[in-house]
């Protein structure tokens, strides 16, 4: 049996239909069949799935109609056009009176006066219906014959052993040597070793497709690397989004902006860092923080705000692999761990392996829709740099705005920017927004002192005489005084003016205020700031010099057979009892207080406040006291 033929007498038997009913189809056109004598055979091709794989069951030793070569639908649809305009055409002939020649043309003018019915048939001749006659007999009229390039054998590319080897040592290369490149290298070579007669470009260009086409693994490998080849070549894994939940996964990242601020320290312009935080399952981003660089501080402000504004603590946490993001104050167990006490799982992304965080489709997303449209946007690189920025752009840099905004303004702006970005349709749940899917996910809330105290960061600090040095400022209270044994100490780094202090033990000692350094020469240079801290510091030490002497005082006065230590030698009636002893130190202070001895004074108020303390004034003195009060610096300090 011919494997794309079958007579109407078998196909009458496989359908159980009677073969004037198969004829009555092929005369209406339902049918493609070609007329042998008085009877007719049908192309089995053309017939629907269904019947040709009833006639495989019924012959399927001689019959395999999945044989046939691979083509696409489009392929399909031209070579059975092809296939019906050849038997319409011998149809035709048969009734037609003249040469074959003839009959092609006559045919053929008469198919254009009707219109062209097949449109993506090129134009026809009588050349190509001969071609196409003898294309179907040689197959015995398989419709296949005249697929594009049916039968058609791929020649090997005609490059010799050591065309090849050249040819390939040169483009195989990292330094990525472009392919018209390499072959006059070749040519070039090759003639150097005595071979002038090689083979022309287009042979090598071929090859070369062929190459890439069959060996793109080690393509891409060889010229551009390992990273290149997962990125391109290596097949991913795809992540079924549907198994999280709101607020299970957030995934962090930092990102350097492209635009400039003014750096609130220098003054100068400067591209700031984002650290954000995004929802994985929403796609929406829950919490950020602007910094002029990554650190610690940056990356833990930025997490609060992400689970305040989700309203829960997530599960996980799936950040980048940076140092900021694996510091001890995050990942280390024990007094330090902030995952642990929050009880969040950390999972650090491979590094060199961006397209695992989902956020940096974000951050491509942020700079395209908002990055842009800030006037001191300048780039993430040369080629991304406006147009003002090139060289000899005087036009546009004439109109440029130059306006370089705060970090404070920038926050604003991104907080508007995210209603458009809460409005963008969800990634992983269709028909729903970003918003609608962040909203409707959030938990009950957070309480805010609860979640900042968990968050405070423990250390072991010793203690100096101004207190405890921390972050390369000093912390102090007066509790701290004359303690010198370690503690510990509990911080936010959301808040870096105060720090909890307390004993090794556990107990609370007190709050260590920041110590702010004073202007130098607060008394001549510095405002009335500078110099209420300094005379408050002044009036520190001095209360905290007389707390010591009434400490000593006190512990002399419970010892009763305290003696002091003379040589054996002298006479004892020289030792004194303590109360004897206070009351000769009272006196010789008395004595001393009545003697008034020059005073030497730092500032003028300092003067002033030890004339008011003392009882009797020379009339110098009190001319002095009246001028003083009505000083500028007296009303700048006592605001009288």
């Amino acid at each position: 049996m011919n494997v794309t033929l079958i007579t109407t007498t078998e196909l009458s038997k496989i359908l159980g239909i009677s073969d004037r009913t198969i004829r009555k189809a092929i005369a209406a056109g339902k049918i493609k069949a070609k007329k042998v004598g008085r009877k007719y055979e049908v192309f089995i091709p053309s017939l629907d799935k269904n019947i040709q794989e009833k006639i495989k069951q019924k012959y399927y030793n001689n019959l395999n109609v999945e044989s046939y070569p691979i083509c696409t639908e489009e392929e399909k649809k031209i070579a059975l056009s092809k296939f019906d305009l050849f038997l319409q055409w011998q149809q035709f002939f048969q009734k037609y009176k003249g040469t074959k020649i003839d009959s092609i043309k006559d045919f053929i003018s008469l198919y254009r006066n009707k219109g062209n019915k097949y449109a993506k048939i090129n134009k026809i001749s009588v050349v190509t219906m001969l071609r196409w006659e003898k294309k179907l007999k040689e197959s015995d009229y398989n419709w296949q014959s005249l697929l594009p390039k049916y039968n058609s054998v791929s020649k090997s590319s005609q490059l010799t052993q050591l065309e090849r080897d050249t040819f390939l040592g040169l483009l195989l290369h990292p330094n990525q040597t472009n392919i018209g490149k390499a072959i006059k290298l070749t040519k070039h070579i090759l003639a150097e070793k005595g071979i002038h007669n090689t083979s022309s470009e287009m042979t090598f260009r071929r090859f070369a497709k062929k190459y890439i086409q069959e060996n793109y693994d080690l393509w891409v490998f060889a010229r551009e690397g390992s990273k290149a080849l997962k990125d391109k070549v290596l097949p991913y894994v795809e992540r079924d989004i549907s198994k999280l939940e709101v607020g299970d996964v957030i995934v962090g990242d930092g990102h350097r902006l492209a635009f400039q601020v003014i750096n609130p320290f220098t003054g100068k312009p400067c591209r700031p860092t984002l650290v954000a935080y995004q929802d994985w399952k929403s796609g929406g981003l829950v919490g950020f923080e602007i910094m002029l660089e990554e650190n610690t501080q940056c990356i833990a402000s930025a997490l609060r705000n992400a689970i305040i504004n989700l309203g829960r603590i997530p599960r996980f946490v799936y950040q980048d692999n940076g140092k900021a993001f694996k510091a001890k104050y995050f990942t280390e167990a024990g007094i330090a761990g902030l995952f642990v006490k929050l009880g969040i799982t950390p999972i650090f992304a491979l590094p060199y392996n961006a397209k695992a965080k989902v956020i940096e489709r974000f951050f491509r997303e942020m700079q395209d829709s908002f990055e842009r449209l800030l006037p001191s946007f300048v780039g993430s690189c040369i080629d991304n740099q406006p147009a003002y920025m090139k060289r000899n752009e005087k036009f546009h840099k004439n109109i440029h705005n130059n306006y370089i905004p705060k970090i404070s303004e920038v926050i604003d702006l991104i907080e508007k920017w995210l209603c458009f970005h809460y409005a963008q349709p969800c990634p992983n749940v269709e028909g729903k927004s970003i918003g609608q899917v962040l909203e409707e996910g959030k938990g009950y809330g957070i309480n805010i002192e609860e979640l900042d105290d968990l968050m405070m960061a423990i250390e072991i600090k010793n203690i100096g005489r101004n207190g405890i040095k921390f972050l390369k400022q000093n912390y102090y209270d007066e509790i701290l005084y004359g303690y010198r044994d370690k503690v510990i100490i509990k911080y936010s780094l959301f808040d870096l003016s105060e720090i909890k202090v307390y004993t090794i033990k556990g107990e609370f000692l007190c709050i260590a205020k920041r110590l702010e350094p004073i202007n130098p020469l607060a008394n001549y240079i510095g405002d009335a700031k500078d110099i209420e801290e300094l005379r408050q510091r002044l009036k520190q030490q001095k209360r905290l010099e007389e707390k010591t002497v009434k400490m000593y005082l006190s512990g002399m006065k419970s010892k009763k057979d305290y003696y002091l230590p003379f040589s054996q030698e002298r006479d004892l009636e020289e030792y004194k009892p303590i109360d004897a002893q206070v009351e000769y130190i009272k006196t010789f202070i008395e004595a001393e207080e009545a003697y008034d001895t020059p005073k030497v004074f730092h500032n003028r108020y300092e003067k002033y406040e030890y004339l008011k303390s003392k009882t009797v004034l020379t009339e110098e003195e009190n001319i002095w006291l009246k001028s003083y009060e009505t000083s500028d610096e007296y009303e700048l300090i006592y605001g009288i």
